[in-house]
């Protein structure tokens, strides 16, 4: 089991700039693909950025350029840089740790997410 423990959300206005920070538990941290996702109001959980367990990352086409995620394996943490905030971007923002298993069992671990709300 996998606990995933978020922080950093809050208010900011419109152009400002979070930093979001996922802390997990897992034993082998290292060994798992790490993303970010959000769900606003109404909407469906989507995918925000991604970053695999060798290091490659991935980014939802709304946040290229303003987003930028990060791990840091010896920290167990991951993050999502969070610049030149939109109204759009208001949403709770979930940590995921994935992996598949040596017998290709997909495994998922969530955060309990954190609200990031933008506007003056």
């Amino acid at each position: 089991q996998v606990q995933l423990v978020e922080s950093g959300g809050g208010l900011v206005q419109p152009g400002g700039s979070l930093r979001l920070s996922c802390a997990a538990s897992a034993s082998v941290f290292s060994i798992y693909d790490m993303g970010w996702y959000r769900q606003a109001p109404g909407k469906q959980r989507e995918l925000v950025a991604v970053i695999t367990s060798t290091g490659s990352t991935n980014y939802a086409d709304s946040v290229k350029g303003r987003i930028t995620i990060s791990r840091d394996n010896a920290k167990k943490t991951v993050y999502l840089q969070l610049n030149s905030l939109k109204p759009e971007d208001t949403a709770v923002y979930y940590c995921n740790a994935h992996r598949r298993t040596a017998v290709g069992v997909m495994v998922d671990y969530w955060g309990q997410g954190t609200q990031v709300t933008v506007s003056s």
